[in-house]
């Protein structure tokens, strides 16, 4: 319940909550859109379970949320709430799964392995599901875009929350809930900060499970009915982010998840335009790994702000590191989740340590430049779009592609296509729980 006696919302947050809430049926696009997002988060979090320090944590979490559910493949058995916030850890590992470049963060991350697990019992509908995770991502998206984090803290599991807390309300109880699940959330929106990254911790990797825990309490606070207040984000926002000037952030009526991206590569986003310019110099004739000398990349500010990583040690620190995606993609010809499996390839360690990084102040869209001299040559390639922007969208096939690689180590090839047939081409009214059992 909204009190009527507090701050009014000036961010376009709540208009885009009546918005939704008024929305039964999603146009065809971005149905298709939300399949494919759902997807590819469920194959990197099967492909993120393999880890064994997300084994560890999932089997840590049965003390606090014992219960009876499990992810495919897996045997630890959870509650709701527990096999969740174990999902949301295991689908950001590789560093693989979605984002939205406006937000500055991943507004599905959070949502999908809180919607499956909480149809993992219940006859909610894929249809019902979908639309869910749409109203998710629509909060989650515009939070993101009025939360505009301070260098120093990670975007993860801070307004992601507003994005579980709808669409757990709407799931759970119908979309009059969604308003009052947003405000709950937002009044204890949480900062979390880059440091683990820095010192090569996974402790980041449990962020998005901080998200899920809060946007579930949040629902569960809108479905009891509780009184809120108006205008948290925004109050937060003068309090914490000591914001002098209101949100913007996209208008109700616009789909943002139209514009959201699914990862080719994994690592960090920021990364994807110099690994891109790497992988297309790589197929020059004149390129020979053992006569690369210099190497110098431009890129935007943001990205050498968040990826200025240099000698990762662990994974996480190889996963933010402009350098480290560049010489891995030169000496590979890939940045997979295998990238990360030997920080120590010589030829690796001797290229990233090559590499000069400059950030131009004057560019104010993501891309990047890379030079590489072989010789007396200087081969040099410029990218401003990678699959899965706006302009240059992951294609269905590109992403069922993605998504075996992914799986098939973890499923098999029949139970993976499966998968793939069930999302992407089942019937809307069938029960969301056959992801579950189509794995079995």
């Amino acid at each position: 319940m909204i009190s009527t006696n507090d701050i009014e919302t000036k961010a376009s947050l709540g208009e885009a909550a009546t918005w939704l809430a008024g929305c039964a049926a999603l146009p065809a696009d971005v149905d298709a859109k939300a399949r494919l997002l759902l997807l590819d988060t469920l194959g990197c979090l099967l492909a993120g379970l393999r880890h064994p320090d997300v084994e560890k944590f999932g089997q840590a979490l049965r003390l606090a949320f014992p219960g009876d559910i499990a992810w495919p493949a897996s045997h630890i058995t959870l509650g709701p709430a527990g096999i969740a916030a174990l999902g949301a850890a295991a689908a950001c590992w590789d560093e693989a799964c979605e984002g939205h470049a406006a937000a500055h963060g991943r507004p599905g991350l959070p949502v999908v392995p809180a919607l499956l697990a909480l149809s993992a019992h219940r006859d909610t509908s894929l249809g019902d599901v979908l639309l869910a995770l749409v109203t998710g991502y629509e909060i989650g998206a515009r939070a993101g875009e009025a939360w505009r984090i301070p260098p120093g803290w990670h975007v993860d599991g801070s307004w992601h929350a507003l994005g579980v807390a709808a669409a757990a309300a709407r799931l759970t109880s119908g979309p009059q809930s969604i308003q009052a699940a947003i405000e709950a959330a937002a009044c204890q929106i949480p900062a979390s900060l880059y440091l683990p990254i820095t010192v090569g911790s996974v402790l980041r990797n449990t962020y998005p499970a901080h998200a899920v825990l809060l946007g579930m309490m949040a629902a569960a606070a809108a479905v009891a009915e509780f009184d809120m207040p108006r205008g948290a984000l925004e109050e937060g926002r003068r309090r914490i982010l000591r914001a002098t000037h209101d949100a913007q952030s996209a208008p109700a009526g616009q789909w943002t998840i139209r514009d959201g991206y699914l990862k080719p590569f994994a690592a960090v986003r920021h990364t994807h335009y110099g690994a891109e310019a790497a992988l297309r110099l790589r197929r020059n004739p004149a390129f020979a790994l053992d006569k690369i000398g210099a190497i110098t990349l431009t890129t935007y500010g943001e990205a050498v702000q968040y990826c200025g990583n240099r000698a990762p040690r662990t994974a996480i620190q190889a996963q933010f590191s402009l350098t480290y995606a560049v010489a891995a993609a030169l000496v590979l010809g890939d940045l997979g989740p295998d990238a990360y499996t030997d920080l120590d390839n010589p030829d690796i360690v001797r290229l990233e340590q090559h590499i000069v990084v400059t950030a131009d102040p004057n560019q104010v869209r993501r891309g990047s430049t890379l030079g590489i001299d072989i010789g007396d040559e200087c081969l040099t390639e410029s990218v401003d779009e990678v699959a899965g922007d706006p302009a240059k969208p992951m294609t269905q096939d590109e992403a069922i592609a993605k998504f075996h690689r992914y799986v098939e180590p973890v499923l098999g090839r029949s139970r993976t296509q499966a998968l793939v047939t069930f999302l992407l081409e089942g019937d809307a009214t069938e029960p969301a729980r056959r992801c579950f059992a189509l794995t079995r």
